[in-house]
């Protein structure tokens, strides 16, 4: 059914954008599905069309001219949730025993995604596995496993048991950073559905929000609000019609049709 609802999504967006050429293409990544499809949470394409933009999947694939062109082609990058990234090639650390599945060909796509999408100068926006793949492909570490790597007393739990759309969480935003900006608060209520982190953040990041056990749940490019991700699912709660993060898909939207100068 899923799969089905993102085909009929994806055939909307097509429609709309043949009758509107000016309205921004936003790229997802996608990920496996069972039988070899590519697949993508419908939460995600909905949240682009809401705000605006036109959903387009990106299916895996390891050709580098397509890869290209792909970038080429889109006004904007999300990168998506899913299984934790290959410690040991992206980062050069020994699976430990909490470490979960993880899909090679899919970790390979997404970190040449997303240094193209930056190499190029589109809007790129990381949510949960997106964040860390962000991190990681820039040159960050990951936490594999929160509740036994974190040096904390007062460890969350972060992979919440309640509907995607309802927030577990708050979380501590840097006053004027991008995230803070846009949502016009610094403290927000969040969900959270991971046990990896953002351990050494990437050069040329800096984080922007934090949980109150010292997880990393946002951070920006610094000097460049055209690049940002967050560990919490935004599409969650902006599908269901809330409003509580639906800015951040605005902002992504607009940056996408150029309101804002480079």
């Amino acid at each position: 059914m899923k799969s089905l609802l993102t085909l009929l999504l994806t055939c909307i967006s097509a429609a709309l954008w043949a009758q509107s050429p000016t309205l921004p293409l936003i790229g997802i990544s996608g990920t496996h599905a069972s039988g070899g499809a590519t697949q993508v949470n419908s939460t995600y394409i909905e949240s682009v069309l809401r705000a605006g933009g036109v959903p387009v999947v990106l299916p895996i694939n390891d050709n580098p001219d397509v890869l290209k062109k792909m970038v080429a082609s889109i006004d904007a990058l999300i990168m998506t949730g899913g299984e934790d990234i290959d410690p040991l090639k992206y980062y050069s650390e020994e699976a430990l025993p909490a470490q979960g599945e993880i899909d090679p060909e899919r970790d390979a796509f997404d970190i040449a995604l997303v240094r193209l999408a930056i190499e190029r100068g589109i809007p790129v926006l990381g949510i949960c596995r997106g964040h860390q793949v962000m991190n990681v492909a820039c040159g960050g570490t990951l936490y594999q496993d929160i509740p036994s790597q974190l040096r904390s007393s007062n460890v969350l739990k972060h992979r919440q048991q309640a509907p995607s759309w309802y927030g577990t969480h708050r979380i501590d935003l840097t006053p004027n950073s991008v995230l803070a900006t846009i949502l016009g608060t610094t403290t927000i209520v969040s969900n959270t559905f991971h046990h990896q982190a953002v351990k050494d953040v990437a050069p040329g990041f800096v984080v922007t929000g934090r949980t109150s056990d010292g997880v990393v749940e946002s951070m920006e490019m610094k000097g460049n609000p055209r690049v940002f991700s967050v560990q919490f699912h935004p599409e969650g709660p902006t599908s269901k019609g809330l409003d509580d993060f639906f800015p951040i898909f605005t902002y992504l939207i607009e940056l996408a049709a150029g309101k804002y100068p480079n």
